[in-house]
């Protein structure tokens, strides 16, 4: 037996000495272990705590074992085999644990036991908090906080023939709680292209896809990744992303050495020059943005002959501009209806053309990708549009009702979006080529009174405000006539007489969100993947339009009219030395 074979079974025996009466340890599986030891391929994963469970032991009492379910529960991945002895015949036969994963709060606790002797049955109440559920997609979908939440599972026991007790009824599907999660899983993410699956719409661009990915001790990490990108992107982005993994691609192998991670696949791989492309940038980003094979290059082989080779891989990913989301980060802002570019000096000098003219006829200002064309809502209605120069001059582009359309949005494609709140019809227009207004099937946002419509940087995500209450995200896909939009989820909800004043793409995985509540205003950080979500420092000023590009994040306030940069290093908010601002703005915000 290798060195490292007996200390690994000296840490489980260890562990397994020490085991409370419901059965189970937990080891660390990775980290001092070569991975190949484990199933893998070298240094390219990530180390974690592996949960051992054990089977039900003679004498133990109803609670204890139901203890000794959910810990078999937790390394079912791991270990199928350990979780049916806890249960009867009949219950093996009819439970399964397929669908989603339920997550409850460690704090979980066990009811009452209930013993009816007339049926010979004992039930065990597991009482808990639901926070979040993990889709066969793997998507990490947290639960609304204003929804019922609790959970109550009933587990029925029956006494086997030697008197021991056994599971025998027991809902569907997984339940682990969240450091079960925690210690098994890792937030990952995936990467495709934006543009491919829509049909209209060249690449330019990596969209990530948010995960949870279980740590498998039989392989590396990269493997389960690089697996997982294969297989396509979650139901949130379905349709809306493009993915150059041929379906039948599959891993054979990945081995690493100092230098270097070798990436042996199979399946149908052309070798197009624009395919490689996009695959390279898929890997590359899906690899070093999770932190494995930093500092490496990347070899890819199919079937063992060579397809194409990376330079060193590092955080950010080095790649090309065409797949970086490399955005302008000029910061501009209005001031009494004219738009103004912020100078180095920090002063505000007013844009060339009619946007730069003051007034009261326009409002809610958009920029364009490259900074030709300003969109804007007018007293006169509908959404007009003027070129970024001297001759320049506003044009209708959307036509509508006073107030009935929400502020104009531009997607990186130069059509610009809006929500018509009078017809309930999602609406784009292409002003370059004076082409449209058309609609756009949205049917996840009838009946919904959507006051706020912003399409994310990449051109993929859509974010929309209902109400004063609720933000949900979706997705750009299909093209042409066959535009639709999408997937739409619940990011966030106001609570009670809370309201939600504003939001703002920071980039394409985080939303800004500007929450009034009666102690005061909230700005939340949201990963629209899996829900974290950070809050920053409050400030004592009214917080009134926010915009954010990346790390930079802008908010102007209500009383002053001053713009305020939030600093992550100093966790603070710092005026800026414009005056009579109203919104801040960035191209494509």
């Amino acid at each position: 037996m290798a060195r490292t074979d007996r200390l690994r079974a000296a840490a489980v025996l260890a562990a397994l000495a020490v085991l409370p009466m419901s059965g189970c340890a937990v080891i660390p599986v990775g980290g001092p272990f070569p991975i190949e030891e484990a199933g893998g391929g070298d240094s390219v994963t990530v180390p974690f705590q592996r949960m051992v469970a054990v089977e039900p032991e003679p004498g133990w009492s109803a609670q204890q074992v139901v203890e000794g379910l959910q810990a078999a529960m937790a390394a079912y991945a791991d270990d199928p085999g350990i979780l049916p002895k806890y249960l009867t015949e009949e219950a093996r036969r009819v439970w399964k644990p397929d669908g989603p994963v339920t997550v409850i709060d460690n704090g979980f606790r066990f009811d009452d036991i209930v013993e009816n002797k007339e049926k010979k049955e004992t039930i065990v109440t597991i009482l808990g908090t639901k926070i979040a559920q993990i889709n066969e997609d793997d998507t990490y979908v947290p639960v609304d906080p204003a929804d019922d939440n609790k959970v109550s599972r009933a587990i029925t026991l029956v006494k086997d023939r030697n008197g021991d007790y056994r599971v025998n009824l027991l809902p569907q599907g997984l339940l682990l709680t969240d450091a079960d999660v925690r210690r098994a899983y890792r937030s990952t993410n995936l990467y495709y292209l934006n543009g491919t699956a829509a049909g209209d719409r060249e690449p330019d661009r990596l969209v990530a896809d948010r995960v949870r990915l279980r740590i498998k001790a039989t392989e590396s990490f990269a493997e389960t990744v690089v697996e997982r990108v294969i297989q396509g992107p979650t139901s949130a982005l379905q349709g809306a992303v493009g993915n150059e993994f041929p379906p039948g691609a599959r891993v054979l192998s990945i081995r690493s050495s100092e230098d270097r991670v070798i990436i042996n696949l199979a399946g149908p791989f052309t070798p197009s020059d624009t395919f490689r492309e996009g695959l390279q940038a898929q890997l590359r980003a899906s690899l070093s943005v999770n932190g494995l094979a930093n500092g490496r290059s990347l070899e890819v082989q199919v079937e063992g002959e060579p397809f194409f080779t990376t330079g060193p891989l590092i955080v950010p990913a080095n790649l090309p501009e065409r797949w970086l989301a490399v955005e302008d980060r000029q910061v501009f802002y209005t001031s009494k209806g004219a738009v103004h570019i912020l100078g180095t000096d920090g002063e505000g000098h007013p844009l060339v053309g009619p946007a730069g003219q003051p007034g009261e006829t326009y409002s809610g200002f958009a920029i364009s990708k490259d900074r030709d064309r300003i969109a804007a809502l007018s007293t006169e209605g509908g959404i007009w549009v003027t070129r970024h120069a001297a001759d320049g001059r506003w044009q209708q582009s959307i036509p509508g009702g006073t107030g009935k359309l929400t502020e104009p949005s531009w997607h990186r494609d130069g059509s610009l979006w809006t929500y018509d709140r009078q017809s309930g019809s999602v609406l784009r227009s292409y002003p370059s080529v004076g082409k449209g207004p058309e609609h756009v099937a949205a049917p996840a946002l009838q009946g919904l009174d959507v006051t706020s419509l912003r399409m994310s940087r990449d051109g993929v995500r859509v974010a929309v405000r209902v109400g004063m209450k609720q933000v949900q995200v979706g997705a750009l896909a299909g093209g042409g006539a066959g535009a639709m939009l999408s997937n739409f989820q619940t990011l966030i909800s106001a609570e009670g007489d809370d309201e939600i004043r504003d939001i703002a793409w920071s980039d394409s995985e985080h939303l800004l969100v500007l929450v009034q509540t009666k102690a005061g205003q909230v700005v939340k950080e949201i990963n629209v993947g899996d829900g974290e979500t950070v809050q920053l420092p409050t400030t004592s000023k009214r917080l009134a339009w926010l915009a954010a590009l990346g790390d930079v994040i802008l908010a102007t306030t209500e009383e002053g009219n001053e713009i305020l940069e939030y600093g992550r290093d100093k966790q603070t908010w710092t005026p800026k030395p414009a005056t009579a601002v109203d919104e801040p703005l960035f191209a494509l915000g």
